[in-house]
């Protein structure tokens, strides 16, 4: 490979005439909701199933850093013109309210709650991570001002796991996470040349077995709490300079498996790409379901505790996740998932 890379640093971005949407991120986009889907279909079957708990361990290993390493690469003009700033409340801001509303409304009425509770700054079950996106997306002209931003961000995340945080805001997993965002604000396109051709293709597949192989052994040896990016390194039971060294180890594994996973996304318009544009319908919206399943305790019946079971699971869960991203459920759920709030606004927006 000739092309010389651009430096991992963030660079003033420029404005630039529209492009065609890449497949490529579209498909990965697509294929990792699904990944995000199926995690919380056989969270339930890990206790009984050991396969489910491997294929748990390998997934949150690296679905939500590729998220966010994704969300981070398109995310380098928030907060530069006026236009962003009203994207970034309509886009991120208000979902986060109205989900946030309605999953503790679901969650009061199913799970027997005898008291409504409402926090809007204790983000309820998946809601964590709109809310951690406001924030990043609200810090990338800090990252994209300093020096060094991509060791500063993992020193800070590794830093906040030292001591006990707030549980406002879920801080632990906003600075936890926020390397992976950083790194995406660093990348740039010919950085993704590398997963590009046959022998990267080689490597990836080889990177995902061995990842499944690492998460086999691993599944009885680790505390599957670190998967979560939530606890200080006291509630997990462990001196700071253990801790440090395993937050660093999963950083590098997941992008280890991030590499991985995206040498073998198509970089051609398959039959899903469309869909790849709509995930945020498939994350906010299925959790409902996930849920209902888990209040209902399905993972119970002794049918489903065994391979067959959690494969059954397995497909529901990729059926699911790709029919929130079609029209019909956009058409139907457009108003909750990007609520109009143009009303908000005090006059139009500048460009960008």
């Amino acid at each position: 490979m000739t092309q010389q890379l651009a430096p991992l640093v963030p660079l003033q971005t420029r404005p630039s005439a529209p492009r065609a949407r890449d497949p490529f991120f579209d498909n990965a986009k697509f294929l990792a909701i699904l990944l995000v889907v199926v995690g919380h279909t056989i969270v339930g079957l890990r206790s009984k199933v050991p396969v489910a708990e491997a294929l748990y361990t390998f997934i949150y290993a690296f679905h939500m850093p590729l998220f966010v390493v994704i969300t981070g690469y398109f995310s380098k003009g928030f907060g530069k013109t006026t236009g962003k700033t009203r994207k970034l409340i309509a886009g991120v801001a208000a979902p986060y309210l109205v989900f946030e509303v309605a999953y503790s409304l679901f969650e009061w009425h199913f799970n027997d709650k005898k008291t409504l509770t409402i926090s809007l700054l204790d983000p309820i079950y998946l809601t964590w991570f709109m809310l951690a996106l406001f924030l990043w997306r609200l810090s990338t002209p800090f990252w994209q001002q300093v020096r060094w931003p991509l060791a500063i961000a993992v020193a800070v995340s590794l830093l906040g796991y030292t001591g006990p945080l707030s549980n406002h805001l879920d801080m632990h997993k906003v600075l936890g996470l926020a390397p992976f965002y950083v790194l995406g604000l660093c990348l740039r396109p010919e950085h993704f040349d590398l997963v590009r051709g046959a022998r990267a293709r080689v490597a990836g597949a080889l990177i995902l077995t061995g990842g499944l192989l690492v998460a086999w052994w691993a599944k009885d040896r680790m505390n599957y709490r670190w998967l979560y990016w939530w606890d200080s390194h006291k509630e997990l039971g462990v001196d700071n300079l253990t801790g440090t060294a395993m937050r660093l180890a999963m950083m590098v594994a997941a992008c280890v498996l991030l590499f991985g996973f995206l040498a073998l996304v198509p970089r051609r318009r398959t039959w899903f790409t469309a869909l790849g544009s709509s995930t945020i319908y498939a994350y906010l919206l299925h959790g409902f379901l996930t849920r209902f399943m888990q209040f209902q305790e399905w993972d119970h019946l002794e049918w489903l505790q065994n391979i067959w079971g959690m494969l059954g699971m397995i497909v529901c869960a990729l059926i699911v996740g790709t029919v929130l991203c079609t029209q019909p459920v956009i058409r139907l759920t457009r108003w909750a998932v990007e609520p109009p709030v143009g009303w908000l606004f005090r006059d139009k927006p500048t460009t960008g």
